[in-house]
């Protein structure tokens, strides 16, 4: 079950978004101030903010900076009453997922919500196989333990830490690419193309 996190000073907007996304099958916490907010974005396994811009103390849009912070990967979805385009233009300058205004329309607020949940979802699968590929590649698929191939595996970490461009040279079949593919996997290349 996916968690939302709903911050808003508006005590009714709570009431309201939490009836209407809590039938959907999402898990909904609300909370009237962005302190509280952030200590459950720090503490707890949230998938998504929904976020007033205006409240006090500390905003939506501090909120929003914050939480990305420590999380970039988390979507933040900003609503205000008191929109105007440069607001959203900041806070889509600032990465939030997307901006609603009050009053939102319940199918269009659904609709944002499965977007933001769907493209966050396909992020942490990426980055889920990206590390699965990295550790496949790391060594896995090169054999040998003798002292030659132990000189290999510190020049492929040493090397995998360098940006210079690598040449392989050696008789077809002798693994040029199997030590190719755990440069690129060790190193800062490892989340570029191959």
């Amino acid at each position: 079950m996916e968690t939302i996190l709903i911050v808003d000073d508006e005590k009714n907007y709570l009431v309201v978004l939490e009836a209407l996304l809590s039938p959907e099958g999402y898990e909904v916490i609300t909370v009237d101030n962005a302190i509280d907010a952030l200590r459950l974005i720090r503490e707890s396994d949230i998938d998504l903010v929904i976020t007033d811009m205006r409240m006090p103390g500390t905003s939506g849009m501090e909120l929003l900076e914050e939480s990305k912070k420590m999380k970039p990967e988390l979507p933040v979805i900003m609503m205000t009453a008191y929109g105007t385009i440069e607001m959203a233009v900041e806070a889509m300058k600032k990465r939030a997922y997307d901006y609603i205004t009050k009053p939102f329309r319940n199918e269009e607020l659904k609709l944002t919500v499965q977007k933001a949940l769907e493209a966050h979802r396909l992020l942490k699968e990426n980055k889920r196989l990206r590390a699965a590929l990295s550790e496949r590649y790391r060594y896995g698929s090169i054999v040998g333990k003798s002292k030659p191939m132990i000189k290999i595996y510190d020049l492929i970490d040493k090397v995998a830490l360098s940006k210079a461009s690598v040449f392989i040279t050696g008789p077809s079949g002798t693994g040029k690419e199997l030590i190719a593919k755990a440069i690129h996997y060790s190193g800062s290349r490892k989340h570029g193309p191959f």
